[in-house]
């Protein structure tokens, strides 16, 4: 989607993001439309990884593991039309608990988790920004993942605001919190 200049202005909720082009990576942030790069395939092999360790751990129970592209309202409340709504991510991963947040659409709510892979076009954007959103949502766990240094930080909701739970480097095993019994090998995650 090519937005005009003279649209810069513009502010746009879910309503014009279910119009836009599937095959565009494109966010919402408080009605501002931000254009996500594609992702590296070292992104994708980190991403793939996480999920199907997440995925097979979550097996038969009652959270979902979900990839991108998928879309996520996170302050979309019950009776909220598409034209209410200002906000839509794309986690690299998102992990659900509450299915009932689940719509034909995505996901109607903050997530339980969520994990973000930064690229050199986003280490800002998740860093600062992503991170806020998430915090003012209510995830209550959200891990960034550096592809480069190799690392996991590991950041817990208390009393909202994200406090720094853990650092993870390639060959620890990271806790997952949000999932009691839930650990991530690392040493699988940065193979390459």
């Amino acid at each position: 989607m090519a937005l005009p200049a003279e649209k810069k202005e513009t502010i746009f909720t879910y309503a014009d993001y279910l119009t836009w082009d599937e095959d565009e990576r494109i966010e919402l942030i408080d009605g501002e439309a931000v254009m996500m790069a594609p992702p590296s395939t070292s992104h994708q092999l980190i991403s793939g990884e996480l999920f199907r360790q997440l995925a097979n751990f979550l097996e038969g129970k009652k959270c979902l593991a979900i990839p991108a592209p998928f879309a996520v309202r996170l302050f979309e409340r019950e009776g909220d039309t598409p034209s209410n709504v200002r906000t839509v991510v794309e986690p690299d991963i998102s992990v659900i608990c509450d299915r009932n947040k689940l719509d034909a659409h995505g996901c109607k709510g903050a997530p339980d988790m969520v994990i973000e892979i930064l690229s050199p076009s986003n280490r800002r954007h998740d860093r600062l920004v992503k991170l806020d959103l998430y915090q003012r949502a209510g995830v209550r766990e959200y891990w960034i993942v550096s592809p480069e240094a190799q690392t996991v930080e590991v950041f817990l909701l208390e009393d909202g605001r994200f406090i720094i739970q853990g650092f993870y480097e390639k060959n620890d095993i990271a806790k997952v919190h949000a999932l009691e019994g839930c650990f991530v090998e690392l040493c699988k995650v940065f193979a390459e």
